[in-house]
């Protein structure tokens, strides 16, 4: 496999961890890329730009990130607090009045980016078409009931943040999360990110497939605990009804999907955008400026939630709409604050280490939080960074 691109020196092990990954863990088409101290040491691609195509993935490529967009969308929220538009304390329903119907009158706007707010379900669920209406998105969320008391305990909201999240934004600002990320992220950091695909842009985007994880040439196999697997091959468990808040699953190569504004799911970016993005909340980037005060960066990566996940059955952290380092999603360092994808994408600041990290994939694997690629990558990372 040719790996294309650049790596500063002493980085070396991390091209090499990137190399194996389409050796070794069936890599089909893929970049990372790594900022520290806001200068960019790591940019590397290879593959093909389709997962099952044969065009090569080139410098620029971007693929769909999946719920690593949760972790851009959070960054609205958390700017628009600290400009003074939004009180992360208020009840939700003081910005969206409709929000308070079915006993959710006293859920906190920190109560959604946390996993908190008891809706990660929606009793009917919404097809594609309608998931992408922001108008009929936020009445079936409004409308519904919460599956726990809002505050009481965490659960995380796979689908339904979309438009927790998305409608909020909306009636803040009167514009939608799209607009507001390309104004006021993408477009003063010079970032290939976009959370509702333009069409000047669809060439650049590959398509994304499932792919199955190689056998191991050891004969080992990690196996899910046997609740995480019940709760998944359960239709009625929280875990299999969160995830299936949009029914049937849509078509992420589909353009009008594409061309949807859902903040916690199709997202789409390279992994230089990722990288640079987190990057921004913890410093300055290559000249670009820095997103996040460190009293915001602080907020964020402040532990809300912890312990046994309603939604994933495992145990998870969570900031203020960041997955916090833990087994559960390891990043770099217990400083870290980020978002993976389902299936393969990840993105994290580590203000420690001065460290940020974006990595994308067309290749989706079972994989909910820790995919074996970016593990790799970070293990490469961490051996290259002085301890």
């Amino acid at each position: 496999m040719d790996v294309n691109g650049a790596v500063a020196e002493g980085f070396d092990p991390v091209r090499e961890a990137f190399a194996r990954n389409f050796e070794t863990l069936g890599e089909r088409g893929a970049a990372v890329a790594v900022y520290r101290d806001g200068h960019k040491v790591v940019d590397l691609w290879g593959g093909t730009k389709d997962v099952d195509g044969d065009e090569p993935w080139e410098q620029g490529t971007a693929q769909v990130v999946r719920s690593a967009t949760k972790g851009v969308a959070a960054a609205v929220l958390l700017l628009l607090a600290q400009r003074g538009q939004l009180d992360l304390d208020a009840p939700v329903g003081e910005y969206w009045p409709e929000f308070k119907a079915a006993g959710k009158e006293r859920t906190r706007v920190w109560h959604l980016l946390a996993h908190r707010a008891g809706v990660p379900v929606l009793d009917r669920p919404l097809p594609p078409a309608q998931a992408a209406d922001p108008d009929l998105g936020a009445e079936a969320v409004a409308a519904q009931a919460p599956v726990w008391e809002p505050g009481t305990d965490h659960g995380y909201h796979a689908q339904t943040y979309n438009w927790l999240t998305g409608e909020l934004v909306r009636r803040v600002t009167g514009r939608d999360m799209g607009a507001w990320i390309a104004d006021e992220i993408a477009g003063p950091l010079g970032a290939d990110l976009w959370l509702g695909l333009p069409a000047a842009e669809t060439a650049r985007v590959g398509l994304t497939g499932r792919i199955e994880a190689p056998e191991d040439p050891h004969g080992l196999r990690t196996r899910p605990k046997r609740a995480v697997v019940e709760a998944y091959a359960d239709p009625d468990s929280l875990t299999c009804r969160a995830f299936a808040a949009i029914t049937p699953f849509p078509d992420e190569n589909d353009p009008d999907y594409r061309k949807a504004v859902l903040p916690a799911s199709n997202g789409i970016a390279t992994a230089e955008a990722l990288a640079r993005f987190y990057g921004s909340l913890i410093g300055e980037v290559d000249g670009g400026r820095r997103l996040f005060t460190p009293e915001t960066a602080e907020l964020a990566r402040g532990e809300r939630s912890a312990g046994p996940d309603r939604v994933l059955v495992i145990g998870t952290r969570f900031g203020l709409g960041y997955m916090l380092h833990g087994s559960a999603s390891p990043m770099l360092s217990p400083a870290s604050f980020g978002h993976p994808g389902r299936g393969g994408s990840l993105g994290f600041a580590d203000p420690v280490s001065g460290v940020s990290f974006g990595y994308v994939t067309n290749g989706f694997r079972k994989s909910v939080t820790a995919d074996p690629r970016a593990q790799a990558l970070l293990r490469a990372l961490r051996g290259v960074l002085p301890t």
